[in-house]
């Protein structure tokens, strides 16, 4: 099996699109459009601002407005004026084209599509395997691995066990506790 290859460079000032998705519509609320959103980006108020255009496996949506309701993420978009036309809308995939080069603002966060692809490596330099995908969930995220002898491994990705991310470098570099990687030497 080949050794996984860090992730190629754009050129310098080169824009490198990628499409990705910031939310999932789900339910209708109330009878004049409006659509819970499930929000899958860190910047909310960016991506689902008045007059913002997501786009859609069925055309492109413009917000009109949205609002926090009860802990959810309320959103009318334009030409959705009733119940049904939400309705409709429920488990459509909202995406946004992105420069692959663009950062978060905080130096150690990272988008799931900066890292998918990147070699893991352990602390020792041992190569583990590439970087699958970035799994959310409610505690913790977590990062799924294939690894070089075809195994997928899900690691936490929290500071102790991911020690280092350094994509134009060494890839993401683990130091996994004893089981973690090889759960029957764990007993």
């Amino acid at each position: 099996m080949a050794s996984p290859s860090a992730p190629e460079s754009p050129p310098s000032g080169a824009a490198q699109p990628a499409t990705v998705v910031v939310g999932r519509v789900g339910r209708a609320h109330g009878v004049r459009g409006d659509v819970s959103v499930e929000v899958r980006t860190d910047q909310p108020d960016r991506r689902f601002a008045e007059g913002a255009v997501l786009d859609t496996d069925r055309g492109p949506l413009t917000v009109v407005r949205a609002r926090e309701h009860s802990g959810r993420l309320l959103v009318h978009f334009e030409g959705v004026d009733d119940r049904s036309g939400a309705e409709q809308l429920r488990g459509v995939l909202l995406e946004v084209t992105v420069d692959l080069c663009e950062r978060p603002d905080d130096s150690e966060e990272y988008y799931d599509h900066q890292l998918v692809g990147a070699p893991v490596v352990t602390v020792g330099g041992d190569v583990l395997g590439v970087l699958t995908e970035v799994v959310h969930l409610s505690g913790q995220d977590i990062i799924s691995v294939h690894t070089t002898d075809g195994r997928d491994v899900l690691i936490p990705f929290v500071s102790a066990i991911v020690t280092e991310v350094d994509l134009q470098g060494r890839g993401v570099v683990v130091d996994p506790p004893l089981g973690l990687l090889q759960p029957d030497l764990g007993d």
